[in-house]
């Protein structure tokens, strides 16, 4: 028996993928808008069903996660709502996962990883796009070096805006200006350091070049460390159009400087960068980045620096495909996926994980790839891995893919 709780987009795409799976015998749905919560239950036919709970009531929640064996929590801001509701999973005895993507809540939950050991659960936290498809890129990128030095995840900051606008700024939204704003926790020099965000760096992308990129604070720039023993530089990154990017300084600049609150913020934020149009396909982006002189990068990508063979060297690792639609798709997807993981009759270790820690990566993208659209066969023809030692022009080979 599997909550999912969020009725929102990311949790729908979760639900959808998930009532798909023959080991599940009853899909709760719960959110504390009831009437959103029924209409996804009906969309899902007579194994789901629709369950009132605010995440913010304790006893509720817990109440709710003790007829479960598994919960999915789609509800963010996870700096907010993330630790809380671990909290009642450990005292349910429920297995876990989300999709946080907050490095603050990130630090938290696996400060907790005794207790949910101790309740004989498994925690699987950040199992979205970034994180979750980005850690396991850069464990793919990984295996083709001898020593890790280096690891950057990065996304495409226009791409991973909200389909979707309502009467309040979307949880994402928030997320990103909490992490574009006042201290993030980075990993620098061999060690955990605090830093300013949005600092601008220099990446060199095997098969496409050099391009800038904007530090923000997120868990795989956390959670990598403790999988890579080597690691001296663990940085999450973003990059967009050079006018979004503008417009975004002077938001942050407001909020730091006490004028503007994040909420509002996130608002004009929307507003700016057209929330609610249609988002792009992954077709799309891969014909930017195909483009001749583009300075496009995938819009979701890991570059791992270090050595192979007593030489320096990088890889990277994209993918060229994405469930439909959007952020939405793309993060609650994968979500879903993980459940395999955790099935209660399975083995698997007890604790709170990142998806580096516990997932195998080709596996995972064998099992993304049919759900991506355009659709693909497995884990060789979803990713495009590109190393130093190659010398390939990838913009060439995306043109030639498009033909």
């Amino acid at each position: 028996k599997t909550i999912v709780l969020g009725a929102g987009g990311m949790g729908g795409y979760a639900a959808r993928t998930a009532a798909r799976f023959p080991y599940i015998d009853e899909l709760l749905i719960g959110d504390r808008d009831s009437q959103a919560a029924a209409e996804l239950a009906g969309e899902l036919g007579p194994k789901a069903r629709a369950i009132s709970v605010d995440v913010m009531d304790e006893s509720r929640l817990i109440q709710v996660l003790s007829q479960a064996d598994i919960v999915l929590n789609t509800v963010g801001p996870f700096f907010r709502f993330g630790p809380p509701v671990l909290k009642a999973a450990i005292a349910a005895r429920c297995h876990y996962l989300d999709i946080n993507d907050d490095w603050e809540s990130t630090e938290a939950m696996m400060a907790m990883s005794d207790r949910v050991r101790g309740a004989g659960i498994t925690a699987l936290i950040g199992m979205g796009a970034s994180p979750g498809i980005s850690n396991l890129l850069a464990l793919r990128a990984a295996r083709e070096l001898d020593v890790v030095r280096e690891l950057y995840a990065g996304f495409d900051a226009d791409s991973a805006m909200p389909e979707e606008t309502g009467p309040r700024a979307a949880a994402a939204t928030v997320h990103a200006l909490h992490q574009w704003t006042g201290r993030i926790r980075v990993f620098e020099e061999g060690k955990l350091q605090e830093k300013r965000p949005l600092e601008r760096i220099l990446l060199n992308y095997p098969g496409l070049g050099e391009f800038h990129a904007f530090t923000m604070g997120h868990p795989e720039a956390i959670t990598f460390p403790h999988h890579f023993p080597d690691l001296q530089r663990s940085l999450t990154v973003m990059h967009m159009k050079p006018v979004n990017f503008f417009a975004t300084r002077l938001i942050t600049s407001a909020i730091d400087l006490g004028w503007l609150s994040i909420e509002r913020a996130a608002r004009w934020l929307e507003f700016l960068e057209g929330v609610g149009k249609p988002p792009k396909a992954p077709s799309d982006h891969v014909a930017e980045i195909a483009l001749e002189g583009a300075s496009r990068v995938p819009p979701l990508f890991a570059v791992v620096s270090g050595e192979k063979d007593g030489r320096a060297a990088s890889v990277a690792a994209a993918v060229l495909s994405a469930p439909p639609v959007g952020m939405g798709g793309a993060t609650g997807v994968p979500l879903a996926l993980g459940l395999d993981l955790l099935r209660p009759e399975g083995e698997c270790r007890r604790g709170v994980f990142a998806p580096e820690t516990l997932i195998e990566p080709d596996t995972f993208f064998d099992r993304l790839a049919p759900l991506c659209s355009p659709v693909k066969k497995s884990h060789e023809d979803l990713l495009l891995v590109s190393c130093s030692w190659e010398k390939r022009n990838l913009r060439q080979e995306l043109r030639q893919l498009q033909k």
